[in-house]
């Protein structure tokens, strides 16, 4: 499963899930770009790995449109949330989180396959969410993106075939991050229950694995995907859900 050779680009790459798969595929000898909104933090990543940093605000989707990139291994990571019933969530919040976690993969996969079908291999993972392929109540931004994602990744796998280039989401449940355990005090707040009781109360109830997944598990996977082992796998959503798909 050696990378030795490949260039990969992690969005969201400074922290949380997109700092592990960033550490992942430089084990495996990938040079691996950071980037991320932060960076500082992207920058000191980076020099930890012997990789680079690209600060980017993907919110600025404007200049993404002309954009090209040399990456052989793109992961679409970068994402926010934000909870609040329908009636009550701000459009401006529902359009800037379709525009970071749809439109920016969508100009990113349409910078990198050019370099791609050149060399005729590619690997384009997105993180997806158990929330591609269920939903849950408070959440229509986030929801309405991650099923937007599923979409674009497998008509990227459709055309990316006769090229050697493959395209994949990974579901996970929650991932022991930060942006998990701000929802907990927005969950908290929503239900009206104390922040103690949201992990067992709302946001395990429907995972047969009682317990958050830690970034690593999700980093391991993203590895398999990029490597040669995974050349027939495209156009694939991998749960790592603790089950609660199996519902």
């Amino acid at each position: 499963m050696s990378l030795e050779g490949r260039k990969a680009l992690v969005t969201g790459g400074a922290a949380g899930i997109g700092a592990a798969v960033a550490r992942g595929l430089a084990e495996k000898g990938a040079h691996v770009v950071v980037a991320d909104l932060d960076g500082e933090a992207a920058q000191k990543l980076a020099a930890d790995l012997g990789g680079s940093v690209w600060a980017v605000d993907l919110l600025d989707t404007m200049p993404l449109e002309d954009l090209r990139l040399d990456c052989d291994i793109l992961v679409n990571n970068a994402g926010i949330q934000k909870i609040a019933p329908i009636e009550d969530y701000e459009p401006e919040t529902f359009r800037r989180i379709q525009r970071l976690m749809v439109e920016a993969p969508f100009l990113l996969v349409r910078a990198t396959l050019p370099h791609m079908y050149e060399k005729g291999w590619g690997r384009v993972i997105n993180l997806s969410s158990v929330h591609g392929i269920r939903a849950s109540a408070f959440k229509s931004a986030y929801v309405t993106a991650k099923h937007a994602l599923e979409g674009l990744s497998k008509v990227t796998a459709l055309e990316g075939a006769p090229h050697g280039v493959t395209s994949n989401c990974i579901n996970p449940g929650y991932v022991r991050t930060a942006l998990v355990e701000q929802q907990i005090k927005d969950q908290a707040e929503t239900h009206g229950i104390p922040e103690s009781e949201v992990l067992e109360k709302v946001m395990l109830t429907e995972m047969a694995v009682k317990r958050l997944v830690e970034p690593a598990e999700v980093a391991s996977l993203a590895c398999w995907l990029a490597s040669d082992d995974a050349g027939m796998v495209t156009g694939a959503s991998y749960t790592m859900d603790g089950g609660w798909s199996a519902r």
